[in-house]
């Protein structure tokens, strides 16, 4: 399905924009530059370091990220070999002046590793890397299952400041709709366990827009979570991407008539939309503040590097065969599937890999100073607080309004724009959170998007 508009009205779930460009617009890098040419230039003194670890317990029916279901004897061993190889060509390359001052452990689920696993992690963080993870915050993804007494007993003496937990639902139908076997019990006693080891900031993710969800399991949900009181929620809305298993059941579907496609997905827009602005009523409700239109804030919680825009920030170090990396001229990574063939294929590669080869970007997207603008508006304009003009004039010497005056002012005239916001800030209303997953996609690049079309996924 590929309608970006139902009549004229905009369809407000087009995509979620995480990082931009997209790894689909993403290309081999026939030149293979050097990192210790990438990082020369760069500011070093404040980095962000991300560690990826591509293995879950299940792969859930939604999910389309770089992940592979269980590891083989001897892989996971493997991949902290490569990771620690990799490490060790990355910091060379950086120099001895490269300082963070944030880290994450994503994936995948990075409390797929086992107690001891992760203190070798935590090691490779630290000693491999040079990042202080005690005095730096540190967010770590987990599942229900793998949140282990032990595994976050290690997490949390290491410093951990943020434990994200994947729910997702504490409906077991809709847990099962969305194909993530899991029951509520099991839920709550991975909550009990992360409370009970100390880390500061908790935070739930639960989605919307499940098959068979309605307002009042969807209320339902979100009263478990707030029993907990966490730090932070996100709010995700459902989508079906190819390749998922979710995409491919409907791939299997008889095909629809155009028509009766349109109507089902303006039907299910409209019903994400509802339970959107349902849920975001009810945490507001509750004293959570909307950080944007994923996330949410307890009064009083910690800021931390959990931000959504945290990834897209020049100065990201990424280690891992799913990681990004970010300077102000290029970003880069490994190749990219969502296939589980695929993803194991390039799994193995990494793992072979010498440590000169990590001394090397592969894949990436140069990035124009257009594409710098788009990415900066972007990552500024979708968080609530929205973007002081200033700042961008001072990066880049313009105005975001001679910058992009046709798309700013379509989305005055849509409504997205708060047309109270203090003089020189610009913000979204709350029509324009709503629609942050069709707004953002509109500021990407003819360029990008040409890219991201001719990309042959697998």
């Amino acid at each position: 399905m590929n309608i970006s508009t139902l009549g004229s009205t905009v369809r407000p779930y087009q995509s979620y924009v995480y990082a931009y460009p997209h790894k689909t617009a993403y290309r081999p890098l026939t030149d293979r530059p050097a990192l210790r040419e990438l990082w020369a230039a760069e500011p070093k003194d404040a980095l962000s370091l991300y560690l990826h670890i591509p293995f879950c317990e299940v792969r859930c029916g939604f999910c389309n990220l770089f992940t592979r279901i269980g590891a083989p004897e001897g892989l996971v061993t493997a991949y902290l070999d490569a990771l620690e190889r990799q490490a060790g060509a990355v910091r060379e390359a950086l120099g001895e002046d490269a300082r963070f001052a944030a880290a994450a452990f994503g994936g995948g689920t990075p409390t797929f590793l086992e107690a001891a696993e992760l203190e070798r992690l935590c090691d490779i963080a630290e000693k491999g890397m040079g990042a202080d993870l005690a005095a730096v915050p540190l967010s770590v993804e987990a599942s229900p299952a793998t949140a282990t007494a032990d595994r976050l007993a290690v997490l949390a003496g290491r410093g951990t400041t943020r434990l994200s937990l994947g729910v997702q639902s504490f409906v077991d139908a809709e847990a099962r709709s969305a194909v993530r076997p899991q029951r509520r019990a099991d839920v709550e006693a991975a909550l009990g366990r992360i409370r009970d080891a100390g880390i500061p900031v908790l935070n739930i993710d639960l989605i919307y827009g499940i098959d068979g969800q309605t307002e009042d399991s969807w209320r339902r949900s979100l009263d478990a979570a707030l029993a907990w009181r966490p730090e932070e929620l996100y709010l995700y809305p459902l989508y079906v991407r190819p390749l998922t298993g979710l995409g491919r059941k409907e791939a299997r579907e008889p095909e629809a008539e155009w028509a009766a496609e349109w109507a089902a997905e303006a039907e299910w827009d409209e019903r994400r939309l509802r339970l959107y602005r349902s849920g975001r009523d009810q945490l507001l409700a509750h004293g959570y503040e909307q950080v944007s239109m994923r996330m949410f804030r307890a009064q009083g919680a910690p800021a931390t590097s959990g931000e959504d825009y945290a990834c897209q920030t020049d100065g990201m170090v990424g280690l891992g065969c799913g990681a990004r990396s970010y300077t102000s001229a290029l970003h880069y990574s490994f190749d990219y599937a969502v296939d589980m063939r695929e993803i194991r294929g390039i799994i193995d590669d990494f793992v072979s890999r010498p440590a000169a080869d990590f001394a090397r970007a592969e894949h990436g997207r140069r990035m124009t100073g257009d594409e710098a603008r788009r990415r900066h508006l972007l990552q500024s304009v979708l968080q609530a607080e929205g973007m002081e003009a200033a700042g961008y004039r001072a990066r880049f010497g313009t105005d975001p309004a001679e910058d992009f005056p046709v798309e700013l002012a379509r989305f005055a005239a849509r409504g997205w724009l708060d047309a109270e916001a203090a003089p020189g800030r610009l913000r979204l209303s709350p029509e324009g959170l709503a629609h942050s997953d069709a707004l953002g996609p509109e500021l990407f690049s003819p360029a990008v998007r040409a890219a991201m079309a001719a990309y042959d996924l697998k």
